[in-house]
């Protein structure tokens, strides 16, 4: 079953870390770099592979709760703002494209689609690692975190899209790799397709009940 349905789409948005690029080494060097720097234990990068993808916030929290059976809240403020001025300053050293997105991306550049990057993590890093990895020129928009009150799972990043760019849900297909982007187009009304490689917070994706799962984007050209 085919729900990319490109032919139909004007508007492609994507989710970045695990759906876009693989950045979970960087995520992993920066979150060492904050706990030394907070004398707190180190934590390996397969544990960070399963906390990642839900936001930076939540990242601290899984971190936290691992090492010390419980959040403290002044902690938490505390390696939150730490990990974010680490991590900010640099987001991409060993990050890099999933097999087979460039050349999607390219195709959409060619058929005159419109893609925005739509993510849970912060504007400033998102940009800054499009920008590094030379991506940024694909995307008429980037709409980070912290651009509004609410993140993905809530809607809103995906129907200011649809509003501000003058489409519609049906025109609109969602490209993710974890609960919340399924969760988020499922309330925009728009069609969504994750790809099996991601980061879902160490959930196996296929219990949200995806639309459709993909090895690699450029299956959604066949």
């Amino acid at each position: 079953m085919n729900v990319a349905k490109l032919d139909q789409r004007e508007l492609i948005l994507f989710d970045l870390d695990g759906t876009l690029v693989d950045s979970a080494f960087d995520l992993y060097r920066a979150m060492n770099l904050s706990l030394a720097r907070l004398d707190l234990p180190l934590v390996t990068e397969a544990q960070v592979r399963v906390w990642i993808g839900k936001g930076t916030s939540l990242f601290c929290e899984s971190t936290l709760q691992y090492l010390k059976g419980e959040v403290d809240p002044d902690l938490h403020q505390q390696l939150l703002a730490t990990f974010l001025e680490i991590y900010n300053a640099e987001p991409c050293v060993d990050t890099k494209a999933f097999d087979g997105v460039l050349d999607f991306l390219e195709w959409g550049l060619k058929h005159n689609k419109k893609l925005i990057c739509v993510t849970n993590k912060p504007e400033q890093p998102a940009r800054k690692i499009l920008q590094e990895l030379k991506m940024d020129h694909y995307f008429i928009d980037v709409i980070g975190g912290d651009r509004f009150a609410e993140r993905k799972p809530d809607p809103i990043q995906l129907n200011y899209c649809i509003e501000h760019y003058k489409s519609s849900a049906d025109k609109t297909l969602m490209i993710g790799d974890s609960s919340n982007d399924v969760a988020a187009a499922r309330r925009a009304q728009v069609d969504c397709v994750v790809l099996s490689y991601g980061y879902n917070h160490g959930e196996d994706i296929q219990l949200c009940q995806p639309q459709q799962v993909v090895d690699n984007m450029m299956e959604l050209l066949r």
